[in-house]
């Protein structure tokens, strides 16, 4: 079986070896934030559903 990167190339590319792109831990938070706000959100609301459905 093969992977993406063997698909992909001759091979002889490695993808861990070029610069990376690094984020500040405090702004992947940032950017996370709507995410998680949604999530929890949709756990309040499948609650709901539940209660609703199963009368729990």
């Amino acid at each position: 079986m093969t992977t993406a990167i063997d698909a992909g190339t001759d091979g002889e590319r490695d993808p861990f070896s070029d610069e990376r792109i690094e984020v500040p831990e405090d702004e992947m938070r940032k950017a996370a934030a709507p995410l998680v706000a949604a999530g929890r959100v949709k756990h309040k609301l499948n609650e709901l559903a539940t209660r609703l459905t199963y009368g729990r």
